[in-house]
């Protein structure tokens, strides 16, 4: 039997960030996503969730069978406001966000379609019409491993912030953040890692 595709291996410097703010340039990822609205213990997120998960497995053991399986990934999201500036005091049920697993890249719009299809006919969840196969680049990018509750990142993402504004770079797009810890288990919250990362570009 052919080794699992651990994409977490073969892109090792994108996702073994240190505690220390630092630049690095990520590739074109493919993901399978969700977008939305709602906090993050919303019955929209939470529909989210299945649907993701239910795609990204249905499509893993579809590979499986052919021969070519592959190590699911952390979960990736993006949260943000109408407003960008004004996202912290944006009511959480305002929120947008967009929740994504990377998939290895022979994963195209035929192998997703039956994916989707699959789950379906097998379970049909709710919102399954909404996810999408997409590639993102999020190309240059700033980022380090914040260890803690959620809740508690505003100083870290400042502190970053001022990083890419002291080292000649300004901010580009959506910032992202990488849950490593899994789903599946319940950790406490000082025990939480989270990747954030923040794309740039030359100020």
């Amino acid at each position: 039997m052919n080794d699992k595709i651990n994409l977490k291996k073969i892109y090792a410097q994108c996702y073994g960030a240190k505690e220390e703010v630092g630049l690095i340039e990520i590739p074109p990822l493919t993901y399978i996503g969700y977008e939305g609205i709602g906090a993050p213990y919303s019955p929209a997120f939470q529909e989210a969730m299945t649907v993701l998960y239910g795609l990204v497995y249905t499509v893993k053991f579809q590979c499986k069978g052919e021969g070519r399986d592959f190590v699911v990934m952390p979960l990736e999201g993006q949260w943000w406001s109408e407003i960008p500036e004004k996202f912290r005091e944006t009511e959480k049920d305002e929120w947008r966000w967009k929740v994504m697993i990377p998939v290895p890249d022979f994963v195209d719009g035929t192998l997703f379609e039956r994916g989707r299809s699959a789950l379906s006919q097998r379970k049909n969840p709710p919102g399954l019409e909404r996810a999408v196969l997409e590639v993102v680049a999020d190309g240059l990018s700033a980022q380090f491993l914040y260890r803690g509750p959620y809740a508690k990142e505003g100083p870290y993402i400042e502190r970053m912030h001022r990083y890419i504004e002291d080292a000649g770079y300004r901010l580009r797009s959506r910032h992202r953040e990488i849950y490593l810890n899994s789903p599946q288990r319940v950790t406490s919250e000082e025990k939480l890692r989270t990747i954030i990362r923040q794309p740039v570009e030359k100020g």
